[in-house]
């Protein structure tokens, strides 16, 4: 007796997507730039060979995800916004709260790519690199006797530069959503605490952390920096999150 045929349904996109497709593709590649306005309905309906109803439900889509705004109007019409990964942000942010994940879950996320991107800068890093790292060290030593306005502004800075240096794209998107998130932790928890942790000996302990892996990215010494930035990580890790129950919830509600 011959088994029974396992039966795929395969979804056929709706007319609305794949219009959305075709638009979004020209905005990603540049066709389309940021401030254009798009053709108007009916030129579009021609082109496309859809009705308006069809047309409309591709523009709510490309609307919901922030890379066209509508306006209504006699001279309303379609006009192209750049993607944001602040869009990005809010939807993983909202995605992470119905997930119930904890600040502990991001602070970790965290710590393992930036740690990567750590270990790239470290290897591949040139002199344009040590510049603009030695320049956010200036900062920061300017900064260590207003200990709130290092925490609240150039901590966060140095982290991302990191990023930034390391020049892998995808790291970059996801380490800004996590950062999204943590900034709002971080204004928070200063909000809170205001006056109290924030002291001169924590911003130069930061701002020591700091010099002292900008001196290994100088080296070239990928496994000792991505060793003591780790700890370091470890360390905020420790001191930001003083509840392993607390969730983003608590953060961005």
């Amino acid at each position: 007796m011959s088994a029974t045929p396992e039966t795929t349904v395969v979804r056929v996109p709706k007319a609305g997507e794949m219009v959305a497709a075709r638009l979004r593709r020209q905005i990603v590649t540049g066709q389309l730039h940021e401030g254009d306005l798009l053709p108007s309905e009916p030129v579009l309906m021609e082109q496309f060979g859809v009705s308006r109803p069809t047309l409309r439900e591709a523009f709510r889509i490309l609307e919901s995800e922030q890379i066209i705004h509508v306006r209504r109007g006699a001279h309303g019409g379609a006009q192209v916004l750049l993607p944001d990964t602040a869009a990005a942000s809010r939807y993983a942010g909202t995605l992470l709260q119905y997930r119930g994940t904890t600040l502990a879950d991001v602070y970790e996320a965290r710590s393992h790519l930036e740690s990567a991107a750590v270990a790239m800068l470290a290897r591949e890093r040139s002199a344009a690199n040590l510049r603009r790292l030695n320049h956010m060290l200036a900062e920061g030593e300017a900064l260590l006797d207003d200990p709130v306005t290092f925490a609240e502004k150039h901590d966060l800075e140095f982290h991302r530069l990191l990023m930034e240096l390391s020049e892998n794209q995808t790291m970059m998107m996801f380490l800004d959503i996590l950062f999204s998130i943590i900034e709002s932790h971080n204004e928070k928890f200063i909000r809170e605490h205001r006056g109290r942790p924030f002291d001169t000996s924590n911003v130069a302990a930061a701002h020591n952390a700091h010099v002292k892996l900008v001196e290994l990215i100088r080296q070239k010494d990928a496994d000792e920096a991505v060793a003591f930035w780790r700890e370091h990580l470890t360390q905020i890790t420790k001191f930001m999150v003083q509840d392993s129950g607390e969730t983003i919830l608590d953060v961005l509600s």
